[in-house]
């Protein structure tokens, strides 16, 4: 996936924005009414979906992962289900973080396998009934909030409060995967991420539908070593230059940035250019966790040897509210048993 146009993030009706707004009037509408339609199938254990507004990094995979943690904390046995973005498998496959690459499973599916079973699936109904076999009792859905396939018995959604909803369009005259009145319809929790007002006009939506609101920080681990030296940070994500401004926010010594495309497959020849520059300026390179796990599981030597001379910025979600979302989730399970 290529990087998301600039355009996008500003406020305001760009000239590019109004070239496509006729495109963006048709998808939103299309996507608006998809969103809409009746599942047509439901998952034998409660499902959480953890999804966004936007196109882009919203802080999903960190979310995920820390509310698996205390899942489990709290005695649950949590499986995540999600697409698989940036893999080729359709599935639905059970992900061993082990055996498979980033290249047939994707870079998240990789993470997340690490904390509890992860299938991927491009049918998400598919992928829930395979999840039957894995002694799991709530699935963790890692995107698709979008998807209507499967039965959502609780949407958590994610915002940015630094970006927002960038310019308020649909795709692609903006980063809105649907009206955003559509997709209020069926929030469940609202969670701002980070510092910034950008997120008021979700945030107003919320409060009026008398959603809860939390909010949730992404914080980094030790950052020592990185301050010894300095960088050439280079990210294939949603929104690299997020990235290199929380290594800036660190106060670390950034002295170049290389930005590629969301779950960017990168080449021999990228990874060499990156190699070369880190040795002759003495740079030591850093990136995100996703990229490291799709270099780690590349095919070539190459990639082996950026990933190791690369240093990765680990970050943890704290989310503020935890308690609340823990109870919601709780009455979600004993609805559940009581229908039964």
């Amino acid at each position: 996936m290529k990087q998301a146009p600039d355009f996008w993030w500003r406020r305001g009706f760009s000239w590019q924005a109004l070239v496509l707004a006729l495109p963006s009037l048709v998808y939103g509408r299309i996507a608006g009414r998809r969103m809409l339609q009746e599942p047509r199938g439901r998952a034998s254990v409660p499902v959480v979906c953890i999804g966004n507004f936007v196109v882009g990094g919203t802080g999903k995979t960190p979310f995920s992962l820390r509310l698996a943690e205390r899942l489990k904390s709290e005695g649950y046995k949590p499986a995540f289900l999600l697409r698989g973005y940036g893999g080729s498998a359709e599935g639905p496959l059970v992900v061993d973080a082990f055996e498979h690459d980033a290249e047939t499973v994707g870079d998240e599916a990789l993470l997340l396998a690490r904390q509890a079973p992860t299938v991927i699936a491009a049918d998400r109904v598919a992928g829930a009934d395979l999840i039957q076999d894995l002694d799991a009792d709530i699935i963790l859905m890692d995107d698709g909030f979008q998807n209507p396939a499967l039965h959502k018995d609780l949407s958590i959604v994610l915002v940015d409060a630094e970006t927002g909803l960038g310019n308020g369009r649909c795709l692609p005259a903006g980063p809105l995967r649907a009206p955003l009145s559509m997709q209020i319809l069926k929030t469940d929790v609202l969670v701002v991420v980070g510092e910034g007002d950008a997120a008021r006009q979700a945030v107003h939506l919320a409060s009026r539908k008398g959603l809860p609101i939390c909010t949730a920080t992404v914080e980094a681990e030790d950052t020592e070593l990185l301050r010894e030296c300095s960088l050439l940070a280079y990210a294939g994500i949603g929104r690299p230059q997020k990235f290199f401004a929380t290594l800036e926010k660190l106060g670390l010594d950034v002295a170049e940035t290389r930005a590629f495309g969301d779950h960017h497959g990168f080449t021999e020849k990228e990874a060499e250019t990156l190699l070369t520059r880190a040795e002759a300026g003495g740079l030591q390179l850093v990136t995100t966790s996703k990229d490291m796990a799709r270099l780690k599981t590349a095919r070539h030597e190459i990639f082996r040897w950026l990933a190791a001379r690369s240093a990765v910025l680990n970050v943890t979600m704290k989310i503020i509210g935890e308690d609340r979302l823990i109870g919601l989730i709780r009455e979600i399970r004993r609805s559940r048993t009581f229908r039964r």
